[in-house]
């Protein structure tokens, strides 16, 4: 499943509609492709049906949590 009209491979920006499962209308998007292990696959399609919420939503949650985990202990103000 993908969000954007960009092929995978494709490093093309693409505005998007602000829906409630996307980005605001003003942020470009750009399709990405990811190799996942396949139970991680299954467990976050399961996740994604189970509460209807877009997987592309969460993996854009968990890229913002891990931009701002590893952001703090570039910039010094990690916690030990």
């Amino acid at each position: 499943m993908q969000d954007a009209s960009a092929s995978p491979m494709s490093s093309e920006v693409t505005p998007t509609s602000n829906d409630s499962n996307g980005p605001d209308a003003t942020e470009a998007v750009v399709s990405t492709h990811v190799l996942v292990p396949i139970e991680q696959v299954h467990k976050l399609r399961e996740l994604a049906r189970r509460t209807r919420i877009h997987q592309s939503e969460y993996l854009r949650e968990a890229v913002e949590d891990l931009l701002s985990k590893y952001g703090r202990l570039a910039n010094g103000g990690g916690e030990e």
